[in-house]
């Protein structure tokens, strides 16, 4: 992997945490992901599944974690099954985990290879009335595509039908959202490898490059400093292209007098960095572009203040859409008659902010977590406001990576990104 070793500590104290929510006489298992073909024989560069990473810091295809923790057998208590590794593996793919280097990755004692698992595992199902299965619950996700653990689950199911089938979605959206310090740690060095390359940019941008010759310096920085790359599809939008939301093509020329909307993040160790910056292509703001700018800052820096514990989200989203609001009419994108006469379910303010300000951030851009239930110290969110003027060819969104506090405001982890609007024409021109 490009990334230093994580200390063990924090996937020990993540099982203690499952572990804790189980039920008795149980036991749970987690698969890692596919290789997943494109054509011939073309593969997708592998992405572990971050619950199994999360539990166990493995990060390699073909793994599975069994967690028994009443197991009679204290080895059986934490079991990895691996890949077994060997001198072709060596040669051909590179060097697998081992036993002694899963020990040192995960804190897990007993490491058995693949080949054993069905053996074993039918021991440690003897010993329990139920099994959590590892469904992908995210309000977002696309299941269309079977995964290794799909198919898991439909061999349990039909292997072992008198067990109970138990979900473990609801106890790791639980734990995975209010993040431990080494996560933030982590966190905060992918936010700091965004820095690098949003600094870069500054220098390199000006009238005539191309979207895709940005999204190329981005990778280069990225990459140079041990991350694997993208956390998600960049968006390098300019002009008109920043009113469409979810813009990948990154094919445009940035024009004079253009705005360019970037929203980027670099991983690190599968960890999440979500940043949007909005950049002058000839290095200064016009007058107006300047103040939609700053509406936008103002409704972040307000929206910032409400992420902190005891907040329900649903209630920040309308209290951030108050805020919005009033700067639209300052703006004199919408009035009062707009206000008055607003379908409540799709308020005046949507036709120029379409978009939640907020979502779990973590080992996913769009991390699990806890949406109807209040906010809690040590979780992550991004804040990430927006106004959209399709008919100025404007579109400016502005997000950073906050953690939430016992006391105060929240941790900004991209505090230290430029993003006052002279800031940024500062370090264009300097």
């Amino acid at each position: 992997m490009k990334y230093d070793r994580i200390n063990a500590q924090l996937f020990i104290d993540n099982r203690k945490q499952f572990v804790a929510k189980m039920e008795p006489s149980s036991m749970a298992v987690f698969n890692s992901n596919d290789i997943y073909p494109i054509s011939a024989d073309s593969t997708m560069p592998f992405q572990q599944h971050r619950d199994i990473f999360y539990l166990s810091g493995v990060d390699q295809e073909e793994s599975i974690l069994v967690i028994s923790p009443s197991s009679k057998n204290e080895a059986y208590r934490e079991v990895l099954f691996l890949k077994e590794t060997n001198e072709h593996i060596a040669v051909w793919e590179g060097e697998k985990l081992d036993k002694k280097n899963a020990l040192e990755v995960s804190g897990i004692k007993t490491v058995y290879w693949l080949s054993q698992f069905e053996s074993i595992f039918k021991q440690m199902m003897a010993e329990v009335d139920s099994v959590y299965l590892n469904t992908n619950e995210h309000l977002r996700a696309d299941t269309t595509v079977e995964t290794r653990e799909d198919r898991f689950i439909k061999e349990v199911k039909t292997e072992y039908p008198a067990h109970q089938v138990k979900r473990s979605a609801p106890i790791m959206h639980k734990i995975r959202s209010v993040k431990h310090e080494i996560e933030i740690q982590l966190m905060k060095k992918a936010c700091s490898i965004t820095k690098l390359g949003v600094e870069r940019l500054l220098k390199f941008i000006q009238p005539g490059v191309w979207e895709y010759e940005i999204e190329a310096e981005l990778i280069h920085e990225f990459l140079r400093n041990r991350s694997k790359g993208f956390a998600y599809t960049p968006i390098v939008a300019s002009g008109a292209n920043a009113c469409v939301l979810h813009y990948i093509q990154n094919n445009a020329q940035c024009k004079d007098g253009d705005v360019i909307l970037l929203d980027v993040g670099a991983e690190y160790a599968n960890y999440a960095s979500d940043l949007t910056r909005c950049i002058p292509v000839n290095g200064r703001f016009s007058p107006r572009q300047k103040e939609v700018y700053n509406s936008v800052l103002h409704v972040k820096m307000q929206a910032e203040q409400l992420l902190v514990p005891g907040t329900m989200m649903n209630e920040y989203h309308k209290e951030v859409g108050k805020i919005m609001e009033a700067e639209l009419v300052k703006l004199k994108l919408i009035d009062q008659t707009d206000i008055k006469n607003q379908n409540p379910d799709w308020p005046a303010y949507k036709k120029y902010f379409m978009h939640g300000t907020s979502h779990f951030i973590g080992l996913d851009t769009h991390d699990v977590g806890l949406w109807n239930e209040p906010i809690q110290a040590g979780m992550a969110f991004t804040c990430e406001p927006g106004i959209y003027i399709p008919e100025e060819h404007l579109g400016i969104r502005l997000e950073d990576d906050l953690v939430v506090q016992s006391k105060g405001a929240p941790l900004n982890l991209m505090g230290d990104i430029p993003i006052e609007a002279d800031e940024i024409e500062a370090l264009m021109n300097d």
